[in-house]
Parts: C-alpha cells; structure tokens; sequence
C-alpha cells in the first residue's frame, strides 16, 4: 500500500511540473479521434470504380458463327427406281463429269425398250401399208374418171341421136317405136353416167379416209418413237454419272438397296466441286447487317485449328432472313481459300467482321455508358439540368449522345454527355464531349461495411445498374 502511494504521489509531482505537455497530448488525442471518426465516416459511402479517358485505336466489330461450305455442292439423285446392282464410287472418293458412281438394275428397263422398239415398228409398218392403199385408191380414182369421161362421150352421142330422131319421127319419116327405143338409150345413158359419177365420189371419199387413218398412224408413230426415246433414256438412267469434276461428300446408297424414285428423286450421292475455294454461312443479326460491307476482311476461327485464324472476305448478304425464338437473322457469305484443303464441309465458324475503325482517337470505356449512379430519380433529374444534359442523351439517345459520369474535384461524379462513334465493345469511340485524356470517368461503385455492420460480414457487390426507384 505505501508502495503504491509513493508512485500515485510521484505521478502527481510529474503531471504538475509537466502541465503543458500532458495539455498538448489530450489534443492530440482528441484530434486523432475526430479525423478516425471522419475517415470511417467516409469509408462508409459508395466506393467509385474509375478507369481513364484514353487515346488510340478503336476497331469496330460483329462476331457471328456459321458453317463451312463448299463453293458448289451437287445432289446427284435417282431419277429411276431400282435396285443397286454396282457401286464404283465412295466418301471422299474424287470423280471426273461424268464419271459413272452406280449402277442399278437395268432388266426391267431393257425390257421396256424391246418392247418400245416392237410398237414402234408395227406403226411403221402400218404407216407403209395405208401409203400402198392410197396409191391405190389413186389409180382407181383415175381408172373411174377415164369411165366417167367415155359414158359422159357415149350420153352425149345418145342425146345427139335422140334429139335427130325425135324430128325424123314428127316428120312421119321413123316410126314412132324407134324413137322410143332411142329416147330409152338415151336415159340408159345418163344413168350410166351418174353411176360412174357416184363411184368416183366413192373412190374420193375412200381415199381421204385412208389418208385420215395415214395421219393416225404417222401420230402413232411419234408416240411409239417417244416411248421408245423415253425407254433407252430411263435405261440410261440406271447408271448414275457424276454431273462435274469434285469429290464425294455423301453416299446414301448401298449394293441391293432398294431405290423409289416415285415421288421425288433420292439423294444418292452429295458432290463439292470443289474443296479449294469454300464458304462460311455466318448468321448475322438484323441489328448489324447495315454495318457490313461487300469486299470486307474478315477473319474466323473453327475448333479443329483453335489456334490458328483463318482469313476470308465478304461476297454476299442473302436476303432469305430466318427467324427463331423472334430473333431474325440473316446469311453473311465469306469467300475464303482452302488450297490446303485443312478446312472440312460442316465444321462450325467463329467469324469477327469488322464494321469500322477510327484511328488515334479519345477512347472511354464501354462500361462507364452503362453506369449511373444510385440515386433517386429527382436526384438524378436535378444533376442533368445543372449540367445542362440534354433529353437526348438520356432517353432516346438519338445523334449517338448519351451520359457518362466524370469524377469531379470533389470526388463525386459529374454528368457528361457525350456523342459516341463506334465501339469494339470495350472502348467506345469518342466523337464530342467536354472530355479529355486523362479524365477519370467512373464505370461502376461498391459499398464498404458500415458502422452498423457486424464483423465477418461482407462488403456490398459492386453496382453497375441505374437509378434507384
């Protein structure tokens, strides 16, 4: 006890002598606590994620995927049915125009040109026999007008000689009998001629009638020859040739296979022309397709070569647009150099199209245009019209202008706004604006742990959104 009175006794006699010091130490203290309580103070608010305003390139680009197609590929179908007698041709096999690459069971088909050929002769044969008839009935019409001509001579003779005796007999020169016999032959006469007359029109119609059947059968004869050009071509087709120069790429069909061609043509075999100079089907969106240009570089990567890229360029924008789930798309085809024959039909492009490039530009980060601050919405209101934002930049976005937040001299964000060009989806293209190099713009902000906070618990996620509602 007396030692501990002693030290409380010596600590007094110090902290007398020394009031000065120990004054400027509990200010010290004080001051240490206050500018503790203000950091802390400020350590609670939002943290701002920043990134500069810089100068350089900025590529502008679309990325797409496709298929690797050849140039030109060819079905070659059945256009008979049958069944697959030989096979000279398999996948990857390289033919030549004309090229036979199978063959199906031609029997039934030889059958149907003998039987074709038959026809056909039997309407030649007709045709012969109905042009004899008609030289025939030619000479039969010639032989009945010869007829005709002397009983026309031999009936005016008769009406000559009736006509003479008819006056003998009114004289009372010729009895009355005689005139009746001649006025008989006379009527015989005629008679004679009309018969004459009326077989020769027979013989007339006969021979248009044989000439009307010649007719039919000359159009019997065209049809038997159709048939038969339509036989031997049905033949032909049971061998099945290739229709150009490539390599095969399908085969469909196997010995014995049954093949109907009744309804459509089968697809035998598949053939690219050629494997050389091939081309990529990118689907491309709606939304980038007035950014792509005809002629334009592109390069694309496929997984058989990962680390390879490959080159190609733009050659046309097909007009066929596809939709699936609302989302219209349309085929972007890239002519492109296979000589070394690496790249296979069917395999699957990762094409970047490039859609524009601005060199030794200002540049700001793509993600500070989709930051804003968390704030009300007034809040947010009253910050544009100080700065003197227009509507446009923060609705429409009509001219390109939208806003950006700068990081001000006091550490808060300030509104920008700014026209932008194009963009390569990391940097965007700065075309006006009161920016310049070096300016901190802010991309997105994170929340330390307040005073209210337990320990152990973890900071609030970085926030990229929009404005509180």
């Amino acid at each position: 006890m007396r030692e501990r009175a002693t030290k409380a006794m010596a600590i007094r006699e110090y902290l007398a002598r020394h009031k000065k010091l120990a004054t400027l130490v509990a200010i010290g203290l004080v001051g240490l606590f206050t500018v503790g309580m203000v950091v802390r103070a400020r350590s609670a608010g939002p943290q701002y994620i920043t990134a500069p305003v810089r100068r350089g390139d900025v590529t502008a680009v679309v990325q797409a995927t496709g298929t690797i197609n050849p140039l030109t590929t060819v079905p070659v179908g059945s256009y008979v049915s049958g069944t697959v007698k030989y096979i000279f041709a398999d996948f990857n096999s390289r033919v030549g125009a004309g090229q036979v690459l199978a063959q199906l069971d031609p029997a039934i088909y030889e059958a149907q040109v003998i039987q074709a050929r038959g026809n056909l002769a039997n309407a030649q044969a007709n045709v012969r026999n109905l042009e004899a008839s008609v030289v025939a009935m030619e000479a039969a019409i010639q032989t009945n007008q010869a007829n005709l001509a002397r009983l026309q001579a031999a009936a005016a003779y008769a009406r000559t000689n009736a006509a003479r005796v008819a006056d003998l007999s009114k004289q009372g020169i010729l009895a009355e009998d005689q005139n009746d016999m001649v006025q008989s032959t006379l009527a015989q006469a005629d008679a004679q001629v009309r018969a004459a007359q009326a077989q020769l029109n027979q013989s007339r119609a006969q021979l248009n009638q044989i000439k009307a059947q010649l007719q039919q059968v000359r159009a019997q004869v065209e049809v038997q020859t159709g048939v038969l050009m339509q036989a031997e071509t049905n033949l032909q087709y049971t061998t099945i040739v290739s229709p150009i120069d490539g390599t095969v790429v399908a085969r469909n069909i196997t010995v014995g296979q049954s093949v109907a061609a009744s309804l459509q043509a089968p697809n035998v075999f598949t053939i690219a022309q050629d494997l050389k100079r091939m081309q990529v089907y990118a689907k491309t969106d709606e939304s980038d397709t007035g950014q792509i240009k005809i002629g334009t570089d592109v390069t694309f990567q496929v997984d058989a070569f990962p680390t390879e890229v490959f080159h190609g360029r733009v050659s046309a924008i097909r007009l066929n647009a596809y939709t699936v789930q609302n989302v219209v798309t349309y085929d972007t085809v890239i002519d492109f150099e296979n000589a070394a024959e690496k790249l296979l039909p069917g395999e699957t492009a990762y094409v970047t199209i490039p859609t524009g490039h601005a060199s030794d530009t200002l540049k700001i980060p793509s993600a500070t245009l989709r930051y804003t601050p968390e704030l009300p919405r007034p809040e947010l209101q009253a910050l544009y019209t100080r700065y003197n934002i227009p509507t446009a930049a923060t609705t429409s976005h009509m001219g390109g202008w939208q806003v950006v937040w700068k990081l001000g001299s006091g550490k808060q964000p300030e509104p920008v706004a700014v026209k932008v060009g194009i963009t390569d989806y990391s940097f965007t293209q700065l075309r006006e604006g009161n920016l310049k190099e070096g300016d901190v713009l802010v991309t997105g902000q994170t929340e330390t742990r307040t005073a209210g906070q337990t320990q152990g618990q973890s900071p609030v996620a970085p926030r990229f959104g929009g404005p509180r509602r």
